[in-house]
Order: C-alpha cells, then structure tokens, then sequence
C-alpha cells in the first residue's frame, strides 16, 4: 500500500509542479483549461490522489517517512495557489456585455483568461497574503470522495461555470474555503461596482442627491437611474445570484454569503437615490409627480425580482429599503395630489384670458390629470384610501357633493379612490373656474369663458386614459352643463338682437323703421363686442355659430323681405339695408370667434357704423 501512495505522490508531484505559478512574473498566465479537459481533467485527479495520499499519511504516520508528509502538504498548497488563480481569472471573465462597457481602459477591461494586468495581479495576491492559510494538520485534512473528479462530472449551463464549480468544491473540500471564499468576495464585489458605475451609479450620498435634483439636467438623471435600476435588477444581481448558486451549489450558506458580500453594499446604494428623492419632492418643481410615479412603477414592476434576488434573511435590509421607497414615494405622490387641490384653492389672480379662452389653470391641472392617467392601475397602488374628503363626515357632505362623487367610475378597472380623487380635484378646478368668470367685462362673454374651459375639460378626458377613470356618465353630466353655459351665452348676448324684431305685425312705417334701427345697432354692439372672442375648439365653434344663424338669420329675413320698401324709403334706412342684408348678416355670424379684434375690421367694425 505505502509502494502505491508513493508512487501516486510522485505522479502528483509531476502534475502539479508543471503548473505551478511563476510568482515572479505575472505578465503571462496560460490556464489549465486552454486548449481542452485533458490537463485539467489530470491536474484535478492529481488531487485527488494528493488528497488520499496525504490522508494516508497522515493516519499511518509512523510506518511511512515524515518527509513524504511535509512534501504532500507543499503540493497542495501549489496546487490550491494555481486553483486560486484560476478561479479568479475566470470568475473576471464572467461579466455579462449587456451592462459592461467596451472601453479601452485598464480599469474597466475585463481580463482573459490567458492574459492578466500584473498590477491586478499583484493587488489580488496582496488580498490572498492576507488570509491566513490552513496549515495542514491531521485535524484540518478531509478525505475527498473516493470518486474521481472530472470536468465531465460536473454539469451546468456553461463550461466556464462548471470550472468554477469545480474548483470551488475542490477548494473547499481539500480544507481551503476560506481562500476560495475570500477570491470569490473580491472579485465578484469589483465588478458588480464596476457594472453599477458603468451604468451610471455612482457611490450616493444624501447631500449630492439633493444637489443634483436642483440640477437643470435633473431629468437625466433620473432617467438614468430608471435604465439602471432595470439592468442592474433583471442582469447584474440576478446573474450574480445564479452565479453563485452554481458555483457553490454544494454549499449554500457559503453561497448566501458570497453573494450578500458581493452584492448588499451596491443594492442599499442604488435604492437610495428613490428614496431620497422620496423625502426631499417638495423642492423639486411641479412636473415632481412624474418623477416618483416613474421611481414607484419601476420598483413595484421589479418588485418580483427583488423578493427573488434578496430572498435571503442576511439580505432584507435590501428588500426593507425598497419596501421603504415605496412607502415614501406614494407618500409623496399623495401628499402631491392634496398640494395640486391646496394650490387650485388659493388661486386668487383675476386676470382674465384675452377672448375668453383656455384659463393656464385649466391647461396645467388637465396636462397634470391626464398625464397621471397614463398609469393605468398602478395609480390604484398609490392612491388607495386616499379619498380627498375622508376627513368630512357623511353629516357634512351636501347633497351636491354626494351626487357629484357619485357618478364617477367604479369599477375594477378604475377604483373608486383614483376615480373620486380626481373628479375631486376637476370639481375644484371647475367651481374656481365659475368664480373668474365673473372677472370678465361682459356676461356673456363669461359664460364664453365656461363653454371653452368646461367643453376643453371634458375633451381632455375623454381623449384620455381619464375616460376609464371618471366613465361615461361623468362625461354625459358634463356634457349638460355644457349645453346650460352655452344657452346662457346665448341669452345674454343674441338673444337681445333676436327680441328687437317684432312678433306681430306694425302697423306704422315709423315703427317699422324704429324696430329696424334698434335691431341694426343692438346687432353692431353685440357682435362688434365679440370680434375677439374666442371659441377654441373648431367643431364647437362652427356648432355655435350654426346654432346663432339658425335662430337669427331666418326670422331676420323673413322681416327684412316684408319691410324692404317701407325701409328703402328712407336714406339712412336704406345704407344700413345694404350693410345689414340677411346674406351679410349671415356671413358676419361666420365669421365670428376669431380670436382677433382686427379679423373683421374691413368688413364689419363699429367705427364703419357710428356715421350712420
């Protein structure tokens, strides 16, 4: 027997020196695994029988020579330094193209296995030294399976995981975890930062985030992180985890420990730009809710991942931290919603828009709401529980208020609080609207006013996600108050001209004319104040001047055919006849709306009419 462990420590030794490493040189490195699994498949075996021999040795050290002891002890350490070295070189190479960058620099450019920066070098072997190595005591040796190792035993989803899998066992079954552990900590841990800072995720710090959300360039960053955080989640820790399980696939807690080394300080580093961001929104400007629904969307549709990747109790500080950002973001976007309200309330200015137009408010909250509907149901995440009135009691809230909420949507698709609150905020926007109305000079021209802001506001929705949101009979409410606002402009504008032609017949010329001029100079007031009123919305407006002509150039013909020659009669009568025909009325009605006072000057214009 002893003939045989000689002779299996001389074979060994052979083996094994062949590859020792030349410390004094590190330019040049030529693996084991090269060309094909020929050396390495002999280099493995050879410790395995290093391994058994030293075994034997060990528990039959008084038949057999010391020395045979004292020289199988330095072969193993030969062999574990070159398995060190292999393990590093390829643990390098495993770095996914999706996320590492393809520059040039030495610090960045992963190594091959044949070749490898003496610099690196030296640094790991500085890291190696510093870990104490196993002496080789009969206490410390444990036996290896009588098996023979072979790449070929090992089957995983690539070759370079196999080796690394193989000589991770190897390692640790010949008593050398620690060594194998501690590459496996250094190298993956470089590299994960390395990915991470390539993608633009640089080491944090609460005080540059809050320099950098005052940056012009903000939204660039942001954007960053949004690209990043997918990357990092769904390739770089997710690979690092598979990595790990394959490689120590034998030894899970050793597993579990590689990758929280790896991987935990880069995680809870990445998680605090969102949750900075979180705490600090209200320094941001108003376009802020965006930003953290994107940071909330991007976490919650990781979210899978997360619990995954840091499934680990030693890693849920990371899923905490996470979990946190969530919280604080839908915290901000809440608090943002009851803000966007506060702001509608106290907006005092009575500045009026020129034409009667689209009011700034009107645009900016309707931008704002509908924006917000592009989350589908991820608002429903954010803004559950959240109603605006849930501080009133059901004694306090009119029976307006109660019928107003109550025709919103709610259904599945569309859950009462994201439905409530935004019809809310639109009923606020709307009774603010009502009250600058009444800045405008003309009665009139402020229910105009109404018509383009109610008729803009119910297009919005309904050319929007808003439409699931606030449903069908929400628009149909609206729709009829849109109706009412139109009637009363109407009313407070032509139907003044309409009651200037008579409803029965005049008997007298003087009345004739009299009716005739009261309708001609009520005419030129009504629509000379309104050569700069706007109707926005081209098919509402050809609606409204439709609805105009209908109601006033027929029964305004039917008078002027009937009362032509009493009014030819008379001189001044007879030019206003010629300015005022039907057919011209009819194409001053069409052209009304303009949204400009010097539109119609060469046809139409009160100055023209005074000398008459």
């Amino acid at each position: 027997m002893s003939s045989i462990m000689e002779e299996n420590l001389k074979r060994a030794e052979e083996v094994i020196n062949k590859w020792k490493l030349d410390t004094g040189s590190y330019s040049r490195f030529i693996s084991i695994f090269h060309q094909n699994n020929n050396d390495a498949t002999c280099f493995f075996n050879s410790i395995t029988q290093l391994h058994k021999a030293m075994h034997f040795l060990t528990q039959n050290s008084n038949d057999f020579k010391s020395s045979n002891l004292s020289t199988a002890q330095k072969l193993m350490q030969i062999a574990m330094k070159r398995l060190e070295k292999e393990f590093h070189v390829i643990l390098l190479d495993h770095r996914a193209p999706e996320y590492v960058s393809n520059s040039s620099s030495s610090s960045s450019s992963p190594l091959s296995r044949s070749s490898i920066d003496s610099e690196e070098e030296r640094n790991l072997q500085i890291s190696i030294s510093a870990v104490k190595q196993p002496s080789m005591k009969q206490t410390q040796i444990i036996a290896i399976s009588d098996v023979q190792i072979s790449i070929s035993d090992v089957k995983q989803p690539t070759i370079e995981i196999s080796n690394l899998q193989l000589i991770a066992e190897t390692m640790i079954s010949c008593g050398y975890g620690k060594e194998c552990i501690g590459v496996y900590k250094i190298t993956r841990k470089t590299i994960i930062d390395e990915a991470l800072l390539h993608l633009g995720i640089q080491k944090y710090n609460r005080s540059h985030i809050k320099k950098m959300m005052n940056d012009p360039h903000f939204d660039h960053h942001v954007k960053n992180w949004l690209h990043a955080v997918q990357i990092a989640m769904k390739t770089v820790f997710q690979e690092e985890k598979l990595l790990c399980d394959h490689v120590f696939s034998s030894y899970t807690s050793i597993g579990n420990l590689c990758f929280k080394h790896s991987t935990k300080e880069a995680a809870l580093n990445l998680f605090t730009f969102p949750e900075v961001i979180a705490t600090r929104c209200k320094k941001l400007k108003s376009d802020t809710i965006f930003v953290l629904m994107d940071l909330h969307n991007s976490i919650s549709d990781l979210w899978p991942e997360i619990e995954f990747i840091f499934s680990e109790e030693s890693l849920s500080s990371v899923k905490l931290q996470a979990h946190s950002c969530l919280q604080k973001l839908g915290d901000s976007v809440r608090s943002f919603l009851g803000d966007l309200e506060s702001s509608i309330q106290k907006n005092t200015s009575k500045l009026t828009v020129t034409g009667g137009g689209i009011h700034p408010l009107s645009d900016s909250v309707m931008a704002c709401l509908s924006s917000l509907s592009d989350y589908g149901s991820a608002l429903s995440d954010v803004i559950v529980d959240c109603l605006p009135f849930k501080e009133q009691s059901e004694q306090s809230q009119s029976l307006f208020l109660k019928s107003y909420l109550n025709c919103v949507n709610s259904d599945e698709i569309s859950p009462a609080a994201v439905s409530v609150n935004f019809a809310w905020i639109i009923l606020v926007l709307l009774c603010k609207l009502d009250g600058k109305a009444k800045f405008h000079n003309y009665v009139a021209l402020s229910y105009l006013f109404l018509v383009n802001n109610l008729h803009f506001i119910i297009e919005k929705v309904r050319e929007t996600n808003l439409r699931f949101i606030l449903g069908d009979e929400w628009i149909t409410n609206h729709e009829k108050k849109l109706k009412q606002y139109v009637s009363c402009y109407e009313s407070m504008s032509w139907n003044k001209v309409i009651s200037c032609l008579p409803e029965s017949s005049l008997e007298s010329p003087e009345k004739v004319k009299g009716c005739f001029r009261k309708l001609y100079f009520t005419f030129e007031e009504v629509y000379g104040n309104q050569t700069s009123w706007i109707v926005v919305d081209e098919k509402m407006r050809g609606k409204m001047k439709a609805l105009i002509a209908k109601k006033l150039v027929p029964a305004y013909e039917k008078f002027y055919g009937k009362h032509l020659v009493t009014l030819s009669e008379d001189v001044r009568c007879m030019k206003m006849l010629m300015k005022l025909s039907p057919e011209n009325m009819a194409k001053y009605l069409s052209e009304l709306f303009p949204g400009t006072s010097t539109v119609l000057s060469s046809s139409w214009s009160s100055h023209a009419l005074i000398q008459y």
